[in-house]
């Protein structure tokens, strides 16, 4: 390579670097995003649940528009159609949905879903109307 060449390959390689520099600087001045979680396994005596049955166990996460939902919970006839109506309810649209049988009488059931224009619940009252849902289909 002649010494032309060279400096024209530096110069390009420069000009990426810089802009790389400009990208990282700008994501570094945006705010950073927030996860607002929820949980909610419960432990009262005063729940629906029998001997046989263990409780649900209900996670939720938002991030911006996203909302990630983990439920464990027995497996029974038409309990995921309705959760996925609940989901429906709380003007949530679906992004993704997997449901996974856990041994041989539960189910771990995975969410993910937008917020729609009229979302307007916390984090905390998305895990106690899909718990509520749960409660009804026993």
């Amino acid at each position: 390579m002649d010494e032309a060449s060279v400096l024209e390959n530096a110069i390009r390689y420069f000009t990426y670097l810089q802009g790389q520099v400009d990208l990282l600087e700008e994501q570094e001045r945006k705010p950073t995003v927030r996860v607002k979680k929820s949980q909610l396994v419960v432990d009262d005596d005063e729940s629906s649940w029998n001997e046989q049955q263990s409780p649900p166990s209900i996670e939720a996460q938002v991030c911006d528009k996203h909302v990630l939902l983990r439920i464990r919970c027995e497996k029974r006839k038409g309990v995921l159609v309705k959760i996925l109506c609940e989901v429906e309810k709380l003007n949530l649209g679906f992004v993704h949905t997997c449901v996974v049988p856990f041994g041989s009488s539960s189910y771990d059931i995975i969410i993910v879903a937008e917020n729609e224009e009229e979302f307007s619940l916390a984090v905390k009252e998305i895990v106690q109307n899909i718990y509520a849902v749960l409660q009804r289909a026993v």
